[in-house]
């Protein structure tokens, strides 16, 4: 049996298949990440819904349960200033789903719900040291890569662009995610907002490849063992694959999200900034029709989430996922219903099958 050829990621982070469970805000559970560090593959979670003390729970409880490495992963985007004008047209764009659901917009929470990589972040990896640490949307500011870096761990970061990977490598990264257009939940992007020139992985991974020294990891389409091996041969060294880890029973969605990714088709998502304010592939559903997918009517990232929050909170009592965020990349359909410990040896194994010619493409 063919062995994986390019042995960096494996090397650098020190696992065993070179399979990255992608860190997925308010999806990934400590059990997904265990799972998936227990087959031998990197486990990821994600931060940006936690606060210092969830992160030092969540990582204790991975720490008890496995010695195998974890990467942690944070947002690097700056805290937007208030903008009470911003919020009021967002606000009146969403009255007529408030009067429709019988809510009063005075039970909208004011700001945002998802918090950036900051000091009091940066001491909880100081203390429990994770060996791998991710970010999204570029890096945070220099003294804080170098706090990580101080502490053994590995850095990565997202590229959507050549761009972003040169970038990325000039300032510090160990390993860059290529990001293809075809992935789901938020764009990593952060040297450019045009979502009309995002490139697909097939053709951006082998450019950041022949662009950067440091390995790179294929992120974006690719939830089966066909697009693992596809990946190894346009230059990656490992994958990272989020939206087949969410048919796995340890993520954690909600009912109308796990029926939209079972129902999903190739053309069913679209990039849409409504749910945040940042741009992100979901599946369509009423607010991305009826508002988006891009509208400039969505207050900075972010806040946007905390006034969808009643109406989004209601629709799903009502099991309708018109308000939902409900993140998936353009490969759901190919994902395997099974656990996050499996489908990470099968995801290997089965990569390996196509690397042999036992399975053809």
């Amino acid at each position: 049996m063919t062995r994986w050829p390019d042995r960096r990621i494996l090397d650098l982070f020190g696992i065993e298949l070179p399979i990255i469970q992608a860190p997925m805000a308010g999806a990934t559970t400590v059990d997904m990440v265990v799972a998936t560090a227990k087959a031998g593959g990197l486990g990821s979670l994600p931060s940006a819904l936690l606060n210092v003390e969830g992160l030092r729970k969540a990582l204790g409880e991975i720490r008890a349960a496995t010695k195998a490495p974890v990467n942690v992963n944070f947002f690097a985007h700056l805290s937007p200033a208030d903008d009470p004008s911003a919020q009021a047209r967002w606000r009146a764009l969403l009255a007529p789903y408030y009067a429709e659901a019988d809510l009063d917009p005075a039970t909208i929470v004011a700001g945002g719900v998802r918090a950036p990589f900051d000091p009091a972040f940066c001491d909880v990896v100081e203390d429990l040291r994770p060996e791998v640490v991710s970010f999204h949307f570029g890096l945070p500011a220099r003294e804080l890569v170098q706090r990580v870096k101080a502490t053994g761990a590995k850095v990565v970061s997202s590229a959507t662009t050549v761009a972003e990977a040169v970038w990325l490598e000039a300032n510090g990264v160990d390993a860059v995610i290529a990001m293809g257009f075809e992935a789901g939940g938020h764009r990593g992007n952060f040297l450019t907002d045009n979502m009309a020139t995002q490139v697909g992985t097939m053709a951006l991974v082998p450019q950041v490849v022949d662009a950067v020294r440091v390995p790179v990891i294929a992120a974006g389409g690719i939830a089966d063992g066909r697009g693992v091996a596809a990946a190894l041969m346009l230059g990656a060294s490992a994958v990272q694959i989020g939206t087949a880890y969410l048919f796995c029973p340890e993520a954690r969605i909600p009912d109308v999200h796990a029926e939209a990714l079972a129902a999903s088709r190739d053309d069913g998502t679209a990039i849409a900034n409504v749910f945040t304010g940042r741009p992100a592939r979901s599946v369509v559903n009423r607010l991305v029709r009826e508002l988006g997918p891009i509208s400039e009517g969505v207050p900075a990232f972010p806040t946007a989430a905390a006034a969808l929050a009643p109406i989004r909170a209601k629709a799903e009592a009502d099991s309708r996922d018109d308000f939902t965020n409900l993140w998936s990349g353009q490969a759901a359909k190919l994902a395997l219903r099974t656990g996050a410990e499996t489908l990470t040896r099968e995801l290997y194994l089965t990569a390996l099958d196509v690397l042999d010619r036992r399975t053809p493409f």
